[in-house]
């Protein structure tokens, strides 16, 4: 974890920013902490996640999707890691909204899951059954060879045990689940922990931008188009959120 990020980060805490409509927190920021830079105060408004109540999630598969984050983006002398910008939360939010029921998905079927990828999605499950589905048989999996939750193994046993969800080699038909496979559960875990560590921070995740900080992109920034052909150059100004905070 970088010192730069570690002043940014502080305790004020107001566990309901996240559900404000963006004018309102656009309000509350200027009116909480006038002195202020407006990415800073966007920071402090944002929940610690030690402290943050998960809205999907259960209890044992919110400190799984803890643990997993923690080792798909650790934090290391390059910049913040997942757990350092809320990716988890960012995950949590996303399931519990539209996203998370495949509110706009076609989940009609007949599936067939052992079709190519070409074909398209063929699971009959929403994101939040794949959740729920893939942590319930990667937690069997972690008791019976390691009589441990995943949330409690080392983080060399995490990492082999990601890489094994990586690869399919987790049988989860041995655990219970008949039709997701242990790859594509993989999938979306490690795609949806990148989208909270690079989206927008009114999305729950980025927190403070860092992680658009730390690879100096602009952001929502409109004002950057005579860098665009500027190769090897660093950008000289910080990201701007959607919201018009700055970095």
């Amino acid at each position: 974890m970088s010192t730069g990020h570690m002043t940014l980060r502080r305790h004020f805490l107001l566990s309901t920013a996240l559900a404000l409509p963006a004018a309102a927190l656009g309000a509350t920021l200027g009116a909480s902490f006038p002195r202020l830079p407006a990415a800073e105060a966007a920071e402090r408004l944002a929940p610690a996640l030690d402290s943050y109540k998960p809205v999907f999630f259960s209890g044992d598969e919110w400190n799984f999707v803890k643990a997993a984050c923690d080792r798909l983006i650790p934090s290391d002398p390059e910049g913040p890691g997942a757990l350092d910008t809320n990716v988890p939360i960012f995950i949590d939010q996303e399931l519990n909204g539209s996203y998370g029921q495949a509110a706009d998905w076609y989940m009609e079927g007949p599936f067939h899951p052992d079709a190519p990828a070409l074909m398209g999605f063929q699971l009959p499950y929403a994101p939040q059954e794949i959740y729920r589905r893939g942590i319930r048989a990667t937690g069997a999996f972690c008791q019976k060879t390691y009589q441990k939750g995943f949330e409690a193994l080392d983080d060399a046993t995490r990492d082999a045990v990601l890489t094994k969800l990586e690869h399919g080699e987790i049988h989860f038909p041995d655990f219970g689940e008949p039709l997701l496979k242990a790859a594509d559960f993989f999938s979306f875990l490690l795609g949806n922990t990148r989208e909270g560590y690079l989206s927008d921070p009114m999305y729950g995740g980025n927190k403070g931008m860092a992680a658009w900080k730390m690879i100096n992109f602009p952001g929502a920034r409109a004002s950057f188009l005579e860098w665009v052909g500027q190769h090897n150059v660093r950008y000289p100004l910080g990201p701007v959120s959607i919201m018009g905070e700055r970095a």
